[in-house]
């Protein structure tokens, strides 16, 4: 951890691990593993490319499998509701990429609120039939955005509470 009498721990490797966990999962993203890698010495560009590469590792596999990953779920009660409860949530907030179309799909992942990111854009940009060749772009474009939000917001945390 960061400490205000000037030395700091050598970053581990479970402290990257746990960035890149951070980023892949589906509830924190980006913004919980961008500001847990500058927590533990990680510069910021570095924890920014950890983080949106490891956010962007996702939407591939999202975009490709989301039918036979959900052919599997809705195989078992808990996991279908599951998977209903998602996709409607997920429907919800596709509405702004069905109004804004490419915009929308970019301020979608782009702003860092719960419900938000690379998870959701996939997930709309999939439901909504969207090409993955059309949808991959814009993805990145809204987790670069994401990213760099994160990242300013993050930095001025840390200087607003002097944490480094």
């Amino acid at each position: 951890m960061p400490s205000g009498l000037g030395y700091t721990a050598p970053v581990t490797v479970t402290d990257y691990l746990i960035a890149i966990g951070l980023s892949l999962a589906p509830v924190s993203e980006l913004r919980g593993g961008l500001p847990y890698a500058l927590a533990q010495g990680l510069s910021p560009a570095a924890a920014f490319f950890l983080a949106v590469a490891a956010n962007l590792l996702i939407v591939p596999v999202i975009l490709l499998f989301l039918e036979q990953t959900e052919r599997v779920f809705r195989r078992w009660r808990p996991t279908e509701q599951l998977m209903n409860a998602v996709f409607a949530r997920t429907r919800r907030k596709g509405r702004l990429v069905e109004r804004l179309g490419a915009l929308g799909l970019i301020l979608l992942v782009a702003i860092p609120l719960p419900g938000t990111g690379a998870w959701t854009g996939a997930l709309a940009a999939a439901l909504l039939g969207i090409p993955i060749r059309r949808s991959l772009p814009l993805i990145a474009v809204g987790v670069l955005i994401a990213g760099v939000l994160v990242l300013f917001a993050s930095l001025g945390a840390f200087q607003l509470f002097d944490l480094s």
